[in-house]
């Protein structure tokens, strides 16, 4: 079974300094049946203008991932982090019991461009906790594990039976993708065109795929950089 997202079906909020895409229901976009895929809950789609962004605010019992694509964006927290996070690296937060943050575009010329990714988390009044990290080498493959709940290869731990991965496909190459029982896989598009089956998805287009064992993803005529979430079964 597979549930296709197109980017133009995603919410959006807009105002003065952002410019948001929300594949799933977010703060004034609501949709009843896009309330998440299984244990993730929101990708965000952000644009912020140069000298803005979101000011201190709170959070609980969510993991937070953010990943930049262009641009730079500038962290600030209340267990007392501050850095910088730009493209290639991977952050993520525990909310847990409660944490405020803030995230700032600091360049007064350049936009900053990146996802934020929402994933519930397997229990709840965790300890809030940060980590930000650089993935480790492609090596020739096509992936990268961004994120694992205990892999010691992944960048960022998450406390829920969720993976995050990073692939990339040259154009003309196929790649394959095999489904463990009982699990299902988000794939969202961030740039190029990539095909499965004979769907074919550009930036910001998704799709869900549960009761499959395995996906072929071809990149036929340009090559795609996209995210693929593993997550264990729902509840």
């Amino acid at each position: 079974m597979i549930r296709l997202r197109p980017s133009q079906d995603r919410g959006q909020t807009r105002i003065d300094w952002l410019d948001s895409k929300h594949t799933f229901s977010f703060g004034t976009y609501f949709d009843p049946d896009q309330m998440g895929f299984r244990s993730l809950r929101v990708i965000n789609d952000d644009r912020i203008k140069p000298a803005a962004g979101f000011g201190m605010h709170g959070h609980k019992n969510m993991e937070i991932i953010t990943l930049v694509l262009a641009g730079e964006l500038e962290h600030a927290d209340s267990l007392g982090h501050g850095s910088v996070l730009r493209p290639g690296e991977v952050q993520a937060m525990s909310a847990g019991t409660g944490i405020r943050h803030s995230e700032f575009n600091p360049s007064p010329t350049e936009p900053t461009h990146f996802l934020q990714i929402w994933i519930e988390p397997d229990r709840l009044g965790l300890a809030p906790a940060y980590q930000q990290a650089e993935p480790k080498a492609w090596n020739g493959s096509p992936w990268r594990l961004l994120a694992h709940p205990h892999d010691p290869k992944t960048a960022v731990s998450l406390a829920q039976d969720a993976e995050i991965w990073q692939g990339r496909a040259v154009a003309g190459e196929r790649i394959e993708y095999a489904l463990r029982p009982g699990r299902g896989l988000w794939l969202h598009v961030v740039d190029g065109t990539l095909k499965i089956g004979q769907t074919e998805l550009g930036p910001g287009d998704a799709v869900g795929i549960e009761d499959e064992e395995a996906v072929t993803l071809m990149a036929e005529t340009t090559p795609a950089n996209f995210l693929l979430f593993d997550l264990g079964p729902a509840g």
